[in-house]
């Protein structure tokens, strides 16, 4: 007669942890929300007017990535884009720069949120390599793709064919429920600050101190929460199962930034599960590359039905440019290993000094960008 297994035992110490990693990974999406719109609250009408009379391609990809930085959302900045092209003030081609340029802009949250684990070296060091590979990736993309567009026009010259047979066809709003909790609590702090007399910019500094504050503290309890449910045997399963085909991470990586409409989202709640080691960097790649893709899908369903074709076409673009970096550089390994080597090299140089993080956030997101408007519009003055 063969041994009865004994039941496994409720434990409620797990219980528990479940519940509170759930409650703060709520809490740290409403940190997000706060931190963007903080910015968005100070920075919107700005960054709406950087795309006024922006002919240089260069300048409109240094464009791109300053607007999406100051409204801290790419579906923001190309909604504008889409504005603009449909009212006809500036032509697809040259609103594909912009588009690329809110790729490279929108990584930086991921910075913001990999800055909270500054004072734990070996936390830091896997944390600035998981935001930091994803700015890499769409860097390297931009290199090879902006460049190949200026010269044939491909991608706005597909995106027009596709719309031909696409536009009219369908299409609607999703609404996620994950999204639409997260905006009804941060409109409720936003109204509830606004209630005690706060407007302007000392709101806008408010509400970004709420979300910092917020975002380190969910992040150091996640963490240490998510390590003690993990750890051991289901942390090798879940890193065996991604390391069996990127195209899991991939697909995990799409069906979760369309359930939450945000790719900033999915790749912010990679960077806790990275510093923790509980996700090794070459699993959390591909699934940052699934948000890319991800992020285009609410825009395509929702312009496939607009009353103009511009929207649809601006969104095939962004589809268009997220598939082709993907297709070209994660299916070779040298070459998808690239991003990897030079996000641990930069984590490993943070880690030791951390004023490489503001070197690289001020160059990267700031300086480029500046530095190339100012050389191309003085090249063209």
């Amino acid at each position: 007669m063969e041994d009865l297994q004994p039941a496994p035992r409720f434990r409620p110490e797990v219980f528990f942890r479940v519940i509170l990693v759930f409650l703060l990974l709520a809490a740290f999406l409403v940190a997000i929300q706060c931190m963007g719109g903080s910015i968005k609250l100070m920075g919107k009408e700005t960054s709406e007017a950087l795309f006024q009379g922006v002919k240089n391609p260069f300048a409109a990809l240094a464009v791109g990535i300053l607007s999406t930085v100051l409204v801290q959302s790419s579906s923001t900045t190309t909604s504008m884009i889409v504005a603009l092209v449909g009212s006809g003030e500036i032509p697809v081609e040259d609103a594909v720069p912009m588009i690329m340029g809110a790729n490279i802009g929108t990584t930086i949250t991921n910075t913001l949120v990999s800055i909270g684990h500054v004072r734990q070296s070996a936390h830091f060091r896997r944390a600035f390599a998981a935001a930091t590979v994803h700015d890499f990736f769409n860097l390297m993309c931009v290199a090879l793709l902006l460049p190949l567009e200026l010269m044939t026009g491909f991608l706005s010259k597909t995106a027009i064919f596709m719309t031909d047979y696409l536009f009219g066809i369908g299409g609607g709003n999703f609404d996620s429920p994950v999204k639409v909790g997260v905006k009804a609590a941060y409109k409720s702090i936003l109204h509830g600050l606004e209630s005690v007399g706060l407007e302007g910019t000392p709101l806008a500094l408010t509400v970004l101190a709420i979300g910092i504050s917020t975002t380190f503290v969910c992040l150091v309890f996640i963490t240490k929460n998510m390590r003690a449910l993990i750890v051991g045997p289901l942390e090798q399963a879940l890193n065996r199962s991604l390391g069996r085909s990127g195209l899991i991470g991939i697909v995990v990586g799409v069906a979760v930034t369309v359930a939450v409409q945000s790719s900033s989202i999915t790749t912010s709640l990679l960077v806790p599960l990275c510093a923790a080691g509980i996700l090794s960097l070459e699993n959390a790649f591909p699934i940052m590359l699934g948000a890319n893709i991800g992020t285009t899908v609410t825009a395509l369903l929702a312009s496939a039905a607009a009353d103009t074709s511009a929207g649809l076409t601006i969104a095939l673009v962004h589809a268009l440019f997220n598939l082709l970096g993907t297709l070209i550089f994660y299916p070779i390994q040298r070459v998808r290993h690239i991003p990897i080597r030079m996000a641990r090299g930069l984590a490993i140089a943070a880690s030791r000094n951390p004023i490489y993080v503001l070197i690289y956030v001020v160059g990267v997101f700031i300086l480029m960008p500046l530095a190339g408007m100012w050389v191309f519009n003085l090249v063209e003055g």
